[in-house]
């Protein structure tokens, strides 16, 4: 099995681990050239900046050593991987499709043209007078790139003003990110309501469900920087079952068929709205809440199901799990992480994992894009599971020196 990730990403341990326990042989394609992890060493080298040589590069190797399926873990690999399947003739997603879920304003276009809720929305073009352009729109609104995932440039807001200043803020993060499209961001109306996050598997266009998550910090904005995710799901039977058939019907209108997604929704007294639906799995370490819902690791699932012998999820028993991707409370340089002892002794947290070094900078959202850390908590309920993060969480004092800047004098 072939895993394209970035050399940075959290989940290549998560899937070669998974192999060893499958049997399988996992073989990570990543800028490894000149690593001292022998799995990107011993891998297939590329460059994701270079994406026709990156292609080029994997389908000479699989001429060497044929792969059985190819996965993407980010949104940086994803269309990557179902091109290299597409050319392999593999269980693939159109790279189309693909495409075409990870642009927020294309994917918006076609979901309004099914019928499927979505927020009204429109496109700004940021070197056209943005007063005008403004006119058209509904306060609350939520501008967001076109393109960036994980909350990274989402700012609500209120009036004209905080528009204004939201736009600029936003033009900065994307000339500093190179993004295809520097000059255009999404505006939509603001949607109320509950959060979840969904994560399943595509078989054939049919969408079998592994998991729903509540989030139940309220994210209202100005920043929609990710907290809690809770599961199995406090919602009643026929919420979920509308959050499955919304999810499914956004999938089919994208052209979406095989692999995992990741779809984040609001839901109101309207109904269920989309907000995202991914070809990949969940971000970062959350992942490992799986393994409560299915007795399976989500990395097992995405494998066996990439290998063309899915594995059926097994029932759980365990009560409810959760997450807390600890919030970056400032910008600034990090010193420590005082009260790590207490917040582990809390009843029911599993680990506290604190993810960034003493002394590297932290970036607060909107313009971050690595969480501190994160607490895992399983207990017999989900509501315990949450209340024990929020606990562990309190015992943490997180010591930030502020970033002084030089100015250099003529």
């Amino acid at each position: 099995m072939l895993v394209i990730a970035p050399h940075s990403s959290y989940r290549t341990r998560a899937f070669l681990d998974a192999g060893e326990r499958l049997d399988i042989e996992v073989v990570i394609a990543s800028e490894g050239k000149h690593s001292v992890v022998a799995a990107y060493a011993a891998g297939v080298h590329i460059d994701l900046n270079d994406v026709e040589g990156a292609l080029q590069t994997i389908l000479n190797d699989a001429s060497e050593r044929p792969f059985a399926g190819v996965i993407g873990t980010d949104d940086l690999t994803i269309e990557l991987a179902a091109r290299v399947a597409h050319k392999l003739g593999l269980p693939h997603n159109p790279p189309g499709a693909v495409r075409t879920a990870s642009r927020k304003d294309l994917a918006r276009g076609i979901l309004a043209d099914q019928g499927i809720p979505v927020p009204k929305h429109c496109r700004i073009d940021l070197r056209q007078p943005l007063a005008a352009q403004a006119e058209h729109l509904h306060f609350p609104c939520v501008l967001k790139p076109l393109t960036l995932s994980a909350s990274r440039g989402v700012i609500r807001a209120n009036d004209l003003g905080e528009l204004l200043r939201a736009c600029a803020r936003i033009q900065r993060l994307l000339e500093t990110e190179g993004v295809s499209v520097p000059y255009q961001l999404l505006a939509e109306d603001f949607i109320p309501g509950v959060e979840v996050a969904l994560e399943g598997m595509l078989t054939q266009s049919e969408l079998t469900v592994l998991s729903i998550f509540d989030k139940p910090d309220p994210l209202d904005g100005p920043y929609f920087e990710e907290t809690y995710y809770v599961t199995p799901s406090r919602l009643d039977a026929a919420t979920q079952a509308l959050v499955r058939e919304v999810v499914g019907d956004a999938c089919r209108a994208y052209g979406l068929r095989d692999g995992a997604i990741h779809a984040e929704c609001r839901i109101n007294d309207d109904g269920v709205w989309i907000l995202e639906v991914a070809a990949r799995t969940i971000g970062g370490l959350c992942g490992r809440l799986l393994d409560l819902g299915t007795g399976r690791s989500l990395e097992e699932l995405v494998l066996s199901h990439g290998m063309g012998r899915p594995l059926a999820p097994t029932s759980d028993s365990r009560g409810g799990a959760g997450v807390l991707m600890i919030p970056t409370p400032k910008a600034g340089i990090l010193r420590r992480v005082e009260g790590l002892t207490a917040a582990q002794r809390v009843p029911f947290v599993d680990e506290v994992s604190i993810q960034v070094r003493e002394g590297y900078e932290l970036v607060p959202w909107p313009e971050g894009s690595s969480y501190l850390g994160f607490i895992f908590a399983r207990a017999p309920t989900p509501a315990q599971a949450e209340a024990a993060l929020r606990e562990a969480h309190a015992c943490l004092n997180i010591v930030v020196a502020p970033l002084w800047s030089l100015n250099k004098k003529d």
